[in-house]
C-alpha cells in the first residue's frame, strides 16, 4: 500500500469499534462495521489529513465509497485535481 492508502486505513482503524489488522484495498466498507456518525468523523479526518474537501452525494457517488480502495482512489483523484488547479 502507498502512503495515501496507509493513512486512510489508519484513519479507518482509529474510528472503528473493533479495528482489524486485515483491512485491504478490496475490503468493502460495509464489512468494517462503521456507523454513520463514525463515517462522518472519518470523512472529516481524511479531509483534514490531506487538506481536501470530499464532495459527497449519496445518490450519485455510492460506488466511490464501496471499498477501501475506492475511497483511496477518490482521495487521490481529489488531490490530483487540487494540485492541477493550484
Amino acid at each position: 500500500m502507498d502512503d495515501v492508502a496507509t493513512k486512510i486505513v489508519d484513519i479507518l482503524k482509529k474510528n472503528m469499534k473493533e479495528p482489524s489488522d486485515d483491512i485491504g484495498l478490496e475490503t468493502p466498507l460495509s464489512d468494517l462495521d462503521i456507523e454513520s456518525l463514525d463515517l462522518a468523523v472519518i470523512v472529516f479526518d481524511i479531509e483534514d489529513t490531506f487538506g481536501i474537501e470530499i464532495p459527497y452525494n449519496a445518490n450519485e457517488e455510492v460506488e466511490d465509497f464501496a471499498t477501501v480502495g475506492s475511497v483511496v482512489d477518490k482521495v487521490k483523484s481529489i488531490i490530483s485535481e487540487s494540485n492541477a488547479a493550484a
